[in-house]
C-alpha cells in the first residue's frame, strides 16, 4: 500500500501555524535545520512515537507501528513548522505521487505564507 496522509499529523501542523510557531526559512535551509538521528531517537525516547509520528506528513500502514520506517515527510524540528520542510516534503511527494500529500503541504504552505 502506498505512503498516506497522516491526518494527526496533518491537525497538527496547522495548529501549530494557527499558533504562529513557524520559521520562515528558505528551501535549501531544511538540509541543516532537520532534526538529526540523534535528535529524533531523544524525542522518541522523551515523548514516544504516537508524538514523533505527528511531525510527518506520510504514514506508511505496511511498516511495523514504533519505527521510523512507518513515517515520512517530516514537518519540523518537534518545536515549530519550518517553511522549508513544506516546501521540500511537497516537492517529493508530488515526484513520487503522494497526491494526498502534496495537496495537504501546499494547502499548510499557503496559510503559512498568507501569515507572514
Amino acid at each position: 500500500m502506498a505512503t498516506k496522509l497522516n491526518q494527526k499529523a496533518l491537525d497538527h501542523a496547522r495548529s501549530l501555524v494557527k499558533a504562529g510557531k513557524v520559521v520562515r526559512d528558505t528551501r535549501d535551509d531544511w538540509s541543516e535545520h532537520a532534526p538529526s538521528a540523534e535528535e529524533e531517537n531523544a524525542f522518541i525516547k522523551k515523548h514516544g512515537f504516537s508524538e514523533f509520528s505527528k511531525w510527518h506528513l506520510g504514514l506508511d500502514p505496511d511498516e511495523s507501528e514504533g519505527t521510523k520506517g512507518r513515517v515520512s515527510f517530516p514537518f519540523g524540528d518537534f518545536k515549530k513548522v519550518h517553511r522549508c520542510a513544506v516546501v521540500s516534503l511537497e516537492s517529493r511527494a508530488a515526484q513520487y505521487h503522494h497526491d494526498e500529500i502534496a495537496r495537504a503541504a501546499k494547502d499548510l504552505l499557503e496559510k503559512i505564507d498568507a501569515d507572514s
